[in-house]
Formats: structure tokens, sequence, C-alpha cells
């Protein structure tokens, strides 16, 4: 899992970090290896063995201590600058910030005890509060090398805020303090820097950034893969089936959206362009499909430990809650690949080349037993901070035993290091959002703001959410998910909340938006990266995987009308939603593509088939939103409504496609002269 969240990295880490060598690389490799034994100590109350238990705030400030200050030797002062050697001033400034943040954890049981967050310029040295406004200015910096300009000027603006508020315009307006203050606020509370996101990382995210390099470096994507390949390879638009069965399998275990990509990408996109995909389709599946590890359980990214911290909640709540839009996410991508394999008379993969089930198992049959044991850690016996580690330490000992791909000491350091890129992007990231949760905790502006949004949109949900559905898109652009996540956690969450509608529903709709710039132009990170791998035009395979990932504009909209989707809530209805849903999707997803199962080929029907395919669609949509709640109609009336227009559709289609097709139903000819293959 990494992000730049894992939610992925923000961008081609290779592009704007260093290679670090010699003495550099040592200090590198030994201090990520100390904070994986010291998250360790904490997790299992080791207590270093000689009975010392560390305070939160020592443990928080220890890991900062640990890995912010690697960020000014793994990042150059900018992109491309002294990429082969650290200079002295990146130097001196890991110096300064590791000496700061040791300080911290000298005096953190003096501020806890003397209540410094609010005190501290009165009562702390003056040279006190001056290591704490370097601090702050020094995680700034780790934040925009990390998460580029972008952040830094949101965050810096929004941290700075509480010096000048009465100088705002309302509703902004709010009482000021000092820089010295907010300084104190900032670094001694634990609600700055060291709050939610950092306490996220360092409680459960950074085990499970241990688990999914673990996974990746013993051969899981490989047997992800093979396996996928065993499974649906030769049916219709099989390698597609296989990108997205791949994917979703090896993005639920990692949280990756890019490593995704390039894991499962570099296999399964050639195979897709060999039977018959455009090179731009072919990186828009893989692109989308990769795109479903954030939202996939048992591991989803770091956005989903942020918001069980956020809602003060179990993660096992929030990997259940996200379980069924997940799945409907994944069922649509299959569908759409489903039908336009038929439309475009596509077949599956040769048998001889596809892997043998029965010997991939033989392989990879201990990751197996490896995800049984997470999932039960998770879901069953809820230890979610001892899961990665028991896990991680299970995979470990199995892959030394039966694996080919048994660990040298050249890879334990080789762990290290790629754990230690994703840890030290993260904790400046997350160090530097917090200072936004920190500004507007001690200013209070929540509440006034909640109140203004709830002015604004007339109390109308729908109006706020499609107002929260367009500022997560716009912000997704510029900030990792997290970043964007944290942001309207704070600011429009609440009013959302305010309407009636479900807090997790809430907080999963705004992730879900955040990631749609994942496939959307003009960022697409998953997109273009995905373009690079198939050799196609990066804007031409974002605007393929808006057209093939359609449905993920919906889903949100969906869920957070209908709290059981996400099985909170009244669970009555649940299985006339689950039902309706996957009749709809179907249909959606089937006139979408102009192709329908059991009818076929949609131009068949001549004339009519963009009405016909208007009339699905939108039949389609009234089956999956669930009735009732803040819809005007219940679900019963929804459901008939929409079959209201599905049936006559339908029948229509099928008695035209029937008239006009010499095949049989359900199949066309493909070039080869054989029916299509089956779904």
């Amino acid at each position: 899992m990494s992000e730049a969240d894992t939610e992925a990295p923000i961008s081609d880490g290779a592009a704007r970090s260093r290679r670090l060598s010699g003495p550099w690389r040592a200090v590198f490799v030994v201090w990520t290896a100390a904070s994986i034994l010291l998250c360790f100590n904490q997790q299992f109350t080791l207590r270093f063995f000689v009975d010392f238990t560390l305070l939160d705030t020592e443990y928080f400030w220890g890991l900062i201590a640990l890995l912010l200050p690697l960020a000014f030797l793994l990042y150059p002062l900018k992109p491309g600058l002294h990429t082969d050697h650290v200079p002295w001033y990146d130097a001196l400034t890991f110096v300064v910030a590791a000496a700061l943040a040791t300080v911290f954890i000298w005096s953190a049981r003096e501020s806890a005890a003397a209540g410094w967050e609010y005190s501290a310029p009165d009562m702390a040295p003056g040279w006190m509060m001056w290591s704490a406004v370097a601090m702050w200015v020094l995680v700034l910096e780790a934040l925009r090398r990390a998460g580029g300009w972008v952040l830094l000027v949101i965050m810096a603006t929004f941290s700075l805020f509480p010096v000048f508020p009465p100088s705002m315009p309302a509703p902004l307006t709010a009482s000021s303090v000092s820089l010295f203050e907010a300084a104190s606020y900032h670094v001694f509370s634990r609600e700055s820097v060291l709050g939610i996101p950092m306490r996220a990382f360092a409680e459960v995210v950074i085990g499970f950034l241990v688990f999914g390099t673990a996974l990746q470096m013993t051969g899981a994507g490989t047997f992800f893969i093979n396996f996928a390949f065993a499974v649906c390879g030769r049916y219709r638009g099989g390698a597609a089936k296989v990108a997205i069965f791949s994917s979703g399998l090896l993005g639920s275990m990692s949280g990756s959206v890019i490593s995704n990509v390039l894991t499962t990408g570099t296999l399964t996109i050639p195979a897709m362009k060999r039977t018959g995909f455009k090179a731009t389709t072919a990186g828009a599946i893989e692109a989308c499909a990769s795109t479903g590890a954030v939202l996939a359980p048992p591991v989803m990214g770091a956005t989903a430990f942020v918001m069980a911290e956020f809602l003060n909640i179990s993660y096992a709540e929030v990997a259940l809650g996200a379980a069924i839009p997940a799945a409907m996410y994944f069922f649509a991508l299959f569908i759409q690949i489903d039908c336009s394999a038929g439309r475009q008379a596509m077949v599956g993969l040769p048998p001889e080349e596809m892997p043998k089930l029965r010997q991939v198992m033989r392989e990879g049959w201990y990751f197996i037993f490896v995800i049984l044991l997470l999932v039960v850690l998770l879901l069953v016996m809820k230890r979610e901070n001892w899961a990665p580690w028991l896990a991680t330490g299970l995979l470990l000992v199995l892959n030394q035993a039966f694996s080919k791909q048994r660990w040298q000491w050249r890879d334990i350091v080789v762990f290290l290091e790629t754990n230690g890129r994703v840890f030290v992007e993260l904790v400046a990231i997350l160090a530097g959002v917090g200072l936004l949760v920190g500004a507007f905790s001690l200013t209070g502006l929540t509440g006034t703001l909640t109140t203004e949004l709830l002015f604004m949109a007339g109390d109308s949900p729908l109006l706020l959410m499609l107002m929260g559905a367009f500022t997560s898109f716009v912000l997704g652009m510029g900030m990792t998910i997290t970043a964007c996540y944290i942001f309207l956690a704070v600011l429009l969450a609440p009013s959302l909340i305010q309407v009636g509608l479900d807090p997790l529903a809430v907080h999963l709709f705004i992730m879900y938006w955040g990631m749609v710039s994942f496939i959307t132009p003009p960022v697409a990170l998953a997109a273009f990266a995905a373009a690079s791998v198939a050799k196609a035009g990066p804007i031409a395979t974002g605007l393929e995987a808006m057209k093939i990932g359609s449905i993920i504009y919906f889903v949100p909209f969906f869920f957070v009308m209908s709290p059981d989707m996400v099985l909170r809530g009244d669970l009555s209805w649940l299985p006339l939603h689950l039902i309706t849903a996957v009749a709809g999707i179907v249909l959606t997803c089937g006139a979408l593509q102009g192709y329908l199962l059991g009818i076929g080929d949609l131009r068949r029907t001549g004339l009519l088939e963009w009405p016909l395919r208007a009339a699905l669609v939108v039949s389609g949509l009234m089956l999956v939103a669930p009735g009732g709640g803040i819809m005007p109609l219940s679900s019963v009336q929804m459901t008939l409504a929409a079959l209201s227009i599905a049936v006559p559709a339908l029948v229509l289609a099928w008695l035209l496609c029937r008239r006009a097709s010499t095949f049989p139903l359900g199949g066309t000819m493909p070039a080869g002269g054989r029916p299509g293959e089956p779904g």
C-alpha cells in the first residue's frame, strides 16, 4: 500500500527523488528499520524489553524523528536537482529536523502535563517556541518536496489562518491567535501535526505498508495474475477480464493504484492488445481495474485508515461498509468489458497459453492462508493493529519454507528501502495535511462553515452532494486522495451528516469522488501510467477510461442515498436493493456498450439503437438508485418505474435483434468464422 497514498504515489517517484548511495543509503535503510521496530514495539507493548513504555506523543514524535528528516535526503530541493548526491544544505536540514523532533520527544511529558498546546508561549522557554516555529516550517517544506506546490500552498495558507481570521470576510471570521500560539498548538497538541492523519499512520497504516511490500516481494503479484489467467483468460475479452480480476485481487491486498498498474499491467496490457483491444482501450481497462485498489477490502488505501480515525470506529467497519460499493464497481467493470467484447466479436486467449490452475495453486497456495489470516484478524477478531504484522510474519515464514523466491540479505535491504520510500512520502504528506485539521480545530471554524454551506444549499442533500462531488473531483487533481479526503472531511462532511445522511456513507462518498481523478483527464495518474505501458496517448487513454469506468461516477450517489448499501441502518431493504442494483448495472453497462447479454449487438436494431440505449441507461440507473430516504419515490415505486421503461425496451430490442440476426442469440460471428465465445 502506498500513496502517497497508496492511495498511490502522487507521481512517478523516480523522477523527483534521489537514488541514495554509500553512507546516506545506509542511514536511510537503518532508520527505516528502526521505524519498523519502533512501531512493532509499540503495537505489541514490548516496552523495549526493559519495562519502559512511550507515551503516544513520544511514539509519534519518534516516528517523525526517524522518517521526516529522511524526506530531505530522498527529495531534492526541486525535481532533477542533485539527484546523484546529497548537497550540504539538505544534509544540514536533515540534521536540524532530526534534532528538533528529538527535542519534542524529550519535552513530550512536560508538555502533556503543563498543557503547552494552549499555554506554551507563557510557560515554555523561548527557544522551545522558536523550535516549534522551525518544525512548522520544516513540516511544510517536507510536504512541498513530497507532495508538490499545490499541497504546500493550500496547507501553508490554512495553517497560518488562525493568525489572521479577523481580517477575513464572513463566514471565515474568527478569533485570532499569535504566531507562537498557533505554532504551539500545531506542534504540542494532538490535533495538528500529531493529529488524525499522523495517528492513523503510526497506529495502523505503517503495518499494512509493510505487509503490502512483503506481498509484492514474495511473488504475490505473479500468483494473482496467473490465477486470474487460469480462471477467466479463455473467455471472450479474456485478457481484459484477467486485468480486472488480477488487479482487484492484488489491489485489495496492497491498496496502491499506480504500483498495481505497473505490476499487473505489464502482463495484461500486452495480452489485451494481442487479442484485439486497441492500445488506448487496453490501458484504460487496466487503469480502471487498478483504481479499484483504493476501494476494495480487506486492505484499502491509507485513506480508509484515516477515515476510521475521523469517525472513531474500527477499520473493520470501514472495510465492511466499502465491500458492497467495491463489488458493484468491479462487477460493473466486468460487465462493461464482457459487453464490449461481445459487440466487437472478440474471443478468449488460446488455452495453450493459459497457466494450469492446479499448477498455479501448487506454487502459491500459501498466499491463500495469509489472506485468510488477515481477514480473520481484521473482520472477526477486530485486531487491526496486529493483523498486518502477524500476516507479514506468516507470509515470510511460508515464503522461506516453500517458495522458490526465498529472500537473501540483499532482498531484506531492498525490502527496507522500498518501505522507507513509502513511509517518508506518507509521513511528509500526513504531517503536513494535519496542519489543516489543527487550524480548524484551533479556530472552531468548522461549525460556522457547516452552517454556511447548509444555508447556501438550502438544506438540500442532493445539492450538497453535487457540491461535494465537484469539489472532491477538482481537489483530487492536485492532491493525493488522503489529502483531498481530509480537507473535505473537515469542511464538507459535517454539512452532509447534518442533513441526515449516514456518516460512513458520507465519508466513503468523499473518498470515491477524490479518487475519480485517477481515471479522469487532465490528471488521470492511473490512466497515464497505463498509457506508458500500452504505448498509447495519455489523454486518449484517460478519455477511454472515463467511458469504461463511467459507473464509478454514479456509484457514490447510490450508496450515500441508501446507507444499507454500506451495511448501516435498516438492512431489511438490502436484498431488494442488491437485486435491483445487479439488474441495473447489467442494463446500464450493456446499454453504454451497445450490447446486451442474451440479446446481442444493438446495432441490429437499426435506427432505434440510440433511443433504446438511452431508455435502458435511464431504467438501469433507476434500478441501481435506491428509493426512499431523500428520494421522492419508495424502493418499490422506483423499481416499478424502472421496469415500466426497461421491459418494453428489452422486448423491442430482442424482437429486432432476432429478426435481423442469422446467428444464435447472444453470439456474433467473429472474423475466424466461430460463434462468439461465452461470457
